[in-house]
């Protein structure tokens, strides 16, 4: 039996999860991931989530979903037992916390986007990438 680090367990989700996306939602997606760890930072953790979730209410119409992915995947590393927290639920499953489940979350879903940005540099082209690197949409 293989014993991992959390660190490894991250780095092998955030891994496995950029490598789905496909690549028409690449670009928003990988503008996502690396606007999330700032997002959190300076308004905390459920402001940054209802701003993903507002996004998501406003792509229903959108075929592509890189918000709704990203939740997913997120949901997945920061509750990954049962019962599963699908991803549009994840914002109201943080309220809902108590406060030291939510700064454990908090600091979980930070040195999870690490993984998650180290991944996107790594397996995205340069022009996928170069929508973040020009600020965004």
């Amino acid at each position: 039996m293989t014993h991992r680090t959390r660190q490894q367990t991250r780095a092998l989700h955030a891994y496995e999860r950029v490598m789905r996306v496909p690549p028409g939602e690449r670009a928003d997606y990988a503008t996502h991931v690396h606007a999330l760890g700032s997002a959190v930072l300076r308004n905390g953790l459920a402001a940054a989530l209802a701003f993903l979730e507002r996004e998501l209410e406003s792509e229903k119409t959108k075929r592509d979903k890189p918000v709704g992915r990203l939740l997913e995947d997120l949901s997945d590393a920061l509750f990954p037992g049962p019962p599963r927290i699908a991803g549009a639920q994840l914002p109201d499953a943080v309220r809902r916390l108590e406060m030291s489940d939510y700064m454990l979350a908090t600091r979980e879903l930070l040195q999870t986007l690490v993984w998650f940005r180290r991944a996107v540099q790594a397996t995205f082209t340069q022009e996928e990438r170069s929508h973040v690197a020009e600020g965004g949409r």
